[in-house]
């Protein structure tokens, strides 16, 4: 599978990480769909920085829990850019600390949407179009904080557990069709969402003595969306300086 014609799908691409690895992604080539729920400012900001870098890039908007919100959203993305080739999920939602003695099923729920309902909607909806072609690329957002068990984060923890999980039982299940899966695992990486926060605590724990960047994060995704990635499959990629 080459770059050349291949469309990516970046979701949760309007700031922060996803509009990152959106941008880094179209410097490799690839026509990227800016997906958003709710920022529209930001994702058309994303997709005109790729145009006027002489990519190819558009703004979708559409919430990837939903399950007709997702069909839609491939279906608009193969008609104005064409089939999706590698599909990043990096949407997220709210990731609250929240005791035991307070945890209900729901709060579980909410992070399941985002780290195991959308991406089973996404998947299923590019999956025949993986097979028509004979191959595409799944590159899952995680998080090292499953190897971390941070107290008051259970259920954001459990789901990013499950969507590991996904991960390697997708790889072995889709790999016959020429699809990889595999996921990405960043540290802290601060963005727009932690402004104000001190890293002081955090980062006396990172060997490499930096926090990472967006920028990290970006150019891990785009290596296993190449090429040069292509025996790659049901793997981790944890980047976080070696914190774990």
């Amino acid at each position: 599978m080459t770059t050349d014609g291949k469309v990516a799908l970046v979701t949760g691409a309007s700031r922060g990480l996803g509009a990152t690895i959106a941008r880094r992604m179209a410097a490799d080539g690839w026509a990227v769909a800016v997906n958003y729920h709710s920022d529209h400012a930001g994702a058309g900001r994303v997709a005109a920085d790729i145009r006027e870098a002489g990519g190819r890039a558009e703004a979708f908007a559409a919430d990837v829990t939903d399950e007709s919100a997702t069909g839609a959203l491939v279906a608009a993305v193969a008609e104005r850019l064409g089939p999706v080739g590698a599909l990043v999920l990096n949407a997220t939602g709210p990731q609250p600390e929240v005791p035991i003695e307070d945890l209900t099923w729901q709060a579980h729920l909410d992070q399941l949407t985002f780290f195991v309902k959308s991406p089973t909607l996404l998947v299923r909806a590019c999956l025949p179009a993986w097979k028509a072609h004979g191959g595409g690329r799944v590159i899952q957002i995680g998080s090292d904080v499953v190897d971390r068990a941070l107290p008051r984060m259970s259920a954001y923890i459990a789901a990013k557990g499950a969507q590991q999980a996904l991960t390697r039982s997708w790889a072995r299940e889709l790999g016959p069709h020429g699809v990889t899966v595999n996921l990405v695992a960043p540290g802290w990486i601060p963005v727009e969402r932690h402004a104000g926060l001190e890293v002081g605590d955090y980062l006396a724990e990172v060997p490499l003595g930096r926090m990472g960047s967006p920028g990290d994060i970006a150019e891990t995704v785009c290596f296993l969306a190449s090429d040069r990635a292509a025996f790659i499959t049901g793997e981790r990629v944890t980047v976080n300086g070696g914190h774990t």
